[in-house]
């Protein structure tokens, strides 16, 4: 007598009902699991307080807007909060410390700052010391040029390097026919045209070898003449 080799086996068959009825289950326990975190988080480690430092421009109350009432230190996302504050065109880094003993989160905010104040096309355009636009001056008091859209272009092209290779702009004095004039660490640098990665490091490291000197010329093709107040002559 033959047997099948399925005759001891069981069939079983796929139920959408039971298996909805697990999925329910499992994100009902997941649901409950986090809102415990939170509860017992928020009973053992509040937020007691937010202290933001570093700030003229932007107002304390707007980064602690970013922190829900409630918070607690242990589900603080300071990732998140970090780059919910870096939309903000002023804060240029920020940081977020959190205190375990005293329950206060301390934001560190750096602010980027006004170096140049353009009339383009009758428009003020405001830019920062990283070519960033700004909504405003920022309390910067700065010598208002007027450029076309195309100078403007050039100029904060020229910030931007200056600024990546590590020397930062303080602001823009002026900007003739012969040159930009500009303020970057106590001393006067002069551009015209493209100012190119190699002149940038080179004018950081002349600085620091010559620090009585007064103007730094960038404007001779991948050179950087060093020279006395009133040397570069403007016009």
């Amino acid at each position: 007598m033959s047997c099948s080799p399925y005759s001891e086996g069981r069939v079983v068959r796929f139920s959408p009902g039971r298996f909805l009825r697990a999925i329910s289950v499992s994100v009902a326990v997941a649901a409950l699991t986090a809102a415990t975190v939170y509860i017992v988080s928020g009973l053992l480690f509040p937020v007691k307080g937010v202290r933001v430092t570093g700030n003229s421009v932007v107002p304390a109350r707007e980064v602690r807007a970013q922190i829900p009432d409630r918070s607690s230190l242990l589900t603080l996302n300071s990732g998140l909060l970090v780059r919910r504050l870096e939309t903000n065109p002023w804060i240029e880094d920020a940081r977020v410390l959190r205190d375990w003993r005293s329950g206060i989160v301390t934001v560190q905010v750096e602010e980027r700052r006004a170096v140049l104040e353009a009339n383009v096309s009758g428009k003020k355009i405001f830019v920062a010391q990283d070519g960033t636009r700004l909504p405003g001056a920022g309390g910067a008091r700065l010598s208002p040029v007027n450029l076309d859209r195309y100078e403007l272009e050039r100029v904060v092209d020229g910030i931007r390097v200056l600024e990546k290779n590590g020397v930062r702009v303080q602001r823009i004095s002026s900007v003739t026919p012969g040159g930009v004039y500009a303020r970057a660490s106590g001393r006067e640098v002069v551009f015209y045209g493209k100012v190119t990665t190699a002149q940038a490091r080179a004018l950081k490291e002349i600085m620091r070898r010559n620090p009585t000197a007064k103007v730094f010329d960038l404007r001779s093709p991948e050179r950087v003449v060093v020279g006395s107040s009133g040397d570069a002559g403007r016009g």
